[in-house]
């Protein structure tokens, strides 16, 4: 059976001036010419992606989508029109966003994440902007705190951004747990930061816990080693010192300073920290 909006291994059943027709059981669909790898002869296979063309009819092509029905992606409209938006997701015919689709409304050149959908009345692919709506919202104990996990960064607001888990679960990454530049359409590796009783789940880019602790501490020690051997940041500096120059929490910092102070490889000061030879 024939799979709209996503890869398939078809055999090529027949060929003809403008291209090869490729069968899988009782359907065929045309390979238009351009995309007929050459020396393709009847009995080979291709792998290709199935789509709908102007006509809306099926057609493969041999190009590599940006994404696929079922996947969330950050994609860049290319042009808008009074039925909805277009957008680039690396075929020669765009990818279509109706308005009633449209989180907010799209504008041209701005990229949005979107969900690909297969509508199964229309027999349409087309793209979502309201991700969260065909998100799972529960997490169903299927994640343990401190778990890795990738995520898509999608929109932010004003406590921190939402994000796609695993593109499945939304989750939100609060700003006081971004130390480092995080912009929209980001893939990142994160870890889970809690489980809510709403069942809601929260996400920081630092493993939680202990073990994301011990990876701040060779930057301590680095940024000890170039200062020569002294720093004047400790639980007196503000969280702003701490993250504009360690790019970490201070609640962060101070356990790892705590932590190497009782390896005794630093020695904590009224003025700072001192590395111990």
């Amino acid at each position: 059976m024939l799979k709209l909006g996503k890869m398939n291994c078809l055999e090529v059943y027949r060929m003809v001036e403008f291209g090869a027709y490729l069968a899988d059981e009782d359907e065929e669909v045309l390979l238009p010419r351009k995309f007929v790898p050459e020396g393709t002869v009847v009995g080979d296979k291709i792998d290709v992606f199935l789509y709908l063309d102007s006509e809306d009819r099926p057609v493969a092509t041999t190009q590599i989508p940006k994404a696929m029905v079922g996947d969330t992606a950050f994609l860049e409209v290319k042009d808008t029109t009074d039925i909805g938006a277009f957008m680039d997701w690396g075929l020669d015919k765009d990818l279509f966003v109706p308005f009633r689709e449209q989180k907010n409304r799209m504008l041209k050149g701005k990229s949005y994440a979107v969900r690909l959908v297969f509508d199964k009345v229309s027999g349409r692919i087309f793209a979502s902007s309201r991700v969260h709506v065909f998100a799972k919202k529960m997490h169903e104990d299927n994640f343990k705190v401190g778990e890795q996990v990738d995520i898509l960064v999608c929109d932010e607001d004003e406590i921190g951004f939402n994000v796609l888990i695993n593109n499945q679960y939304m989750g939100m990454l609060y700003k006081n747990e971004i130390h480092s530049p995080v912009k929209l359409g980001d893939k990142l590796t994160a870890y889970i930061l809690k489980l809510r009783d709403d069942k809601k789940i929260d996400i920081s880019l630092r493993k939680p816990g202990f073990f994301g602790i011990i990876k701040e501490k060779p930057l301590i020690l680095q940024k000890l080693e170039e200062a020569g051997g002294f720093l004047a940041f400790n639980s007196k500096s503000s969280p702003k010192e701490i993250e504009d120059n360690f790019h970490i929490s201070k609640r962060v910092f101070k356990q790892a300073v705590s932590n190497l102070y009782k390896e005794r490889r630093i020695t904590i000061t009224d003025d700072g920290i001192k590395l111990n030879k």
